[in-house]
């Protein structure tokens, strides 16, 4: 089994289902055998509980991966606006998230696990802060991407877009998994996946079926995606 492996599940645009993956995934990699940590580094669209905010993505994170650590650690930063952190915090008048702070919280979170599942939010170009996005933490953090593509109308020039941006940033590149995230179906639906296999040469780790569990085929997937 392999050690200190971390991936960044980002997407081709927000409501494409990354929680979701990222939480069958972490089952499923837990069910292989490894010790799975999670990061939600910056969550926005937090809600307002007992006087503090209330990072729900991240609380999903840590209960399918079975981790004990601590929300400050998984989620540093947290904003009630539902926008990229960097507009959140604008708005609010809050500090962006600061990429040194996310690093230490990473390494202090890796130091206990096999594999480390960082979600981003959005897609790989929302930013962060407005001089650094989601391409410049997996250079940071050294996390290969797992793109997240919802199956729908309209999916095919995002997915493609994403994945050619992760390559000129340098981002190392596991895959991209194609999820039904809505109960639907159309002629795009039905097409979309061989379209992408006739559209890139980027790995498709598999597809997921509204409503179904991360299959542990996908997690082999993504792991020897890695040695290639």
């Amino acid at each position: 089994m392999p050690s200190n492996l971390a991936f960044l599940i980002s997407g081709t645009d927000t409501g494409v289902g990354k929680t979701t993956v990222a939480c069958g995934l972490a089952a499923g990699f837990r069910e292989l055998g490894l010790r799975v940590g999670v990061m939600k580094p910056a969550e926005t669209g937090c809600e307002w509980r007992e006087g503090g905010l209330v990072p729900l993505d991240a609380i999903a994170l840590r209960t399918a991966a079975m981790a004990g650590d601590p929300l400050d650690l998984i989620c540093p930063y947290r904003y009630a606006t539902p926008l990229a952190p960097a507009v959140a915090a604008e708005i609010e008048g809050c500090a962006a998230p600061a990429l040194t702070r996310i690093r230490r919280c990473h390494e202090q979170l890796f130091a206990g696990y096999d594999l480390m599942l960082v979600e981003g939010a959005g897609g790989l170009a929302v930013p962060i802060t407005w001089r650094e996005n989601y391409a410049d933490l997996a250079l940071a953090l050294d996390l290969w991407l797992i793109l997240v593509v919802n199956n729908r109308l309209g999916c095919l020039s995002g997915a493609v877009l994403s994945l050619d941006y992760a390559a000129r940033r340098g981002v190392r590149i596991a895959g991209y998994i194609l999820n039904d995230a809505a109960r639907e179906e159309s002629p795009a639906t039905r097409s979309n996946a061989d379209s992408l296999l006739r559209l890139t040469t980027v790995r498709c780790l598999g597809w997921l079926r509204h409503g179904a569990a991360v299959p542990l085929d996908m997690c082999r997937a993504a792991l020897s995606s890695t040695k290639q």
